[in-house]
Parts: C-alpha cells; sequence; structure tokens
C-alpha cells in the first residue's frame, strides 16, 4: 500500500481487540477507528478501561485515527442531555487515545424535518462544537442514510453554516450511493470541507462491495483528494460480512443477513483499495 495514513474499523474482523489488532499486524494497517471493543461500543468505556486499550495499542503499535463514535444518531426527539454526556465520555476517551477526531452524525428524525426540528439539530450541533472546541478535538460529521446529512445538499447547508477549525466532513461514498446521490456531485460540492475518507462502496441497489465494484467513484475522489494534496486518513468500512454489533448500527435488513465476516473479507476490502491507491498515487 503507497498511503501510510490507512486505518479502519478493525471490529469488522472479530469483536477481540487483540485479534483486531493481530489482523491489522498481518496487512500492514498500523491505525484504527475503534468502535466495537472486546463486545463493548467505544462510547460506554470506563477511563480505566480506555487506559487498558492504550495499553494495547502501544503493545501492538497500533494508533487511533478517529473515534468510530454513535454520537448524533439519535431522534431529534430524544433526550439531548443524556445524549451529551456520552458524547463527554467519547471526548475524554479520544483525549486518552490520543485521537485528534470524532466522528459524528447529525440526528435521526423519525418525522418530516421542519424549520423546528432543523433547528434544533443545528443548535445540538454547534453545542457539540463548542465542547469540541474547549477541548481540542475535531468532529466529523458523516453523510449517513436517514439522518438530517443525508444529501450532498444537506451536508452542504451544515459545514457552510458550522464549518471551522473543530467542524468537518468525513466523506463516505457508499452511503450517498444508498440515499440515491451522485457521489461525484456530493464531492465536488463538499470537497473543501472534507478532513477525512470512509472506504466503502455500493451498488444502486443497496448492496455493499469492494471498492471500485460500486457506483460510489472511490477512484476518482481519491485520486482528486490526492492531486489536491490530501494528507488525511483513508478508512476502510468494508460491510462486506456480518460483525458482532452489526445489528446496533440501524442497518438495513439485507445487512445483518450478510454472511459472517472476518480477516478474510476485510482481506478483499483491503486489497481492492490498495488496487486503487497503487493506480493512482
Amino acid at each position: 500500500m503507497k498511503y501510510n495514513k490507512l486505518s479502519g474499523f478493525s471490529d469488522e474482523i472479530d469483536a477481540s481487540i487483540k485479534i483486531q489488532f493481530e489482523a491489522f499486524g498481518r496487512l500492514g494497517i498500523s491505525y484504527f477507528e475503534p468502535r466495537g471493543i472486546d463486545g463493548k461500543n467505544i462510547s460506554t468505556l470506563t477511563e480505566d478501561e480506555a487506559k487498558e486499550l492504550l495499553s494495547k495499542m502501544n503493545e501492538y503499535g497500533i494508533k487511533a485515527s478517529s473515534i468510530g463514535s454513535p454520537v448524533g444518531k439519535i431522534d431529534i426527539s430524544d433526550d439531548f442531555g443524556e445524549h451529551f454526556e456520552m458524547f463527554k465520555n467519547v471526548v475524554s476517551i479520544a483525549k486518552i487515545l490520543g485521537a485528534k477526531y470524532i466522528r459524528i452524525f447529525s440526528f435521526y428524525n423519525k418525522n418530516e424535518w421542519n424549520d423546528e426540528t432543523r433547528n434544533e439539530g443545528i443548535k445540538r450541533l454547534r453545542t457539540l462544537i463548542d465542547y469540541a472546541k474547549e477541548n481540542d478535538v475535531v468532529l466529523l460529521h458523516e453523510n449517513e442514510k436517514d439522518i438530517y446529512g443525508e444529501s450532498a445538499k444537506a451536508c452542504l447547508e451544515l459545514m457552510e453554516e458550522l464549518s471551522c477549525d473543530n467542524f468537518k466532513a468525513v466523506f463516505d461514498p457508499a452511503n450517498f450511493v444508498q440515499a440515491g446521490e451522485d457521489t461525484n456531485m456530493a464531492y465536488d460540492m463538499l470537497k473543501p470541507y472534507i478532513a477525512y475518507m470512509h472506504i466503502k462502496d455500493s451498488l444502486s441497489n443497496g448492496d455493499i462491495v469492494p471498492a471500485g465494484d460500486g457506483d460510489g467513484n472511490i477512484e476518482y475522489i481519491l485520486a482528486d483528494l490526492f492531486k489536491n494534496g490530501y494528507d488525511g486518513f483513508v478508512s476502510l468500512e468494508p460491510h462486506l460480512g456480518s460483525f458482532e454489533g452489526l445489528a446496533d448500527l440501524e442497518l438495513d435488513d439485507k445487512m445483518t443477513k450478510l454472511e459472517k465476516g472476518g480477516e478474510h473479507t476485510f482481506k478483499i476490502a483491503y486489497d481492492a483499495l490498495e488496487k486503487i491507491i497503487d493506480k493512482i498515487i
């Protein structure tokens, strides 16, 4: 692999952090995006558990590129106070692990978005951003199906209103495809704000496939990013097989019915990305 800022959601390999790190060692990946840690979500770790994780990271020579948090993955009508307390714990974990970035979302809405609910979402995001500023971390908004920032237009709106040193975009091609968006158009709209890339590809019918085999235009997007001096993380989120914790990510039913994934499916994703990067760098 000709890129030294490769990362990934290693929990798609196994629930055990030891097995995750051993597999990343074999692949030569030295960063990971912590989400599932020995069967627990990263957001629920205690300070002591985070320190234990850091010890294991040091043992295996692995660093955290970004916290794969569930912040913002609640309905806009849900209580924000409790959610904010979880967010504060995530920030503490990020600082313990030495992670500059935290992945977040812009809330679900079981009803229709209107001025009132949109304003509530913006208010909540501002609260998160203010706390991020106080703690010198960067929040990365991920486009995700069924949240406010599902479309490129909505993501651009959030960026134009809220973008700052502590609030940037993470671009996920597959999520845009699944939302019916043209990824080239989405990329061209959002590229001034992109600070992080998730590598996941999808066909227009929603099926997840290795990078380059779907409609995400990943080669074009990465080539243009690198041509323009991008030196941020490229993080694999394959979703080519089922894994522990998948059902909690509120994905389509077809995802949870996939055969069990592991190191073999992660390597398929890695090899596909390596082929693209070796071609464009």
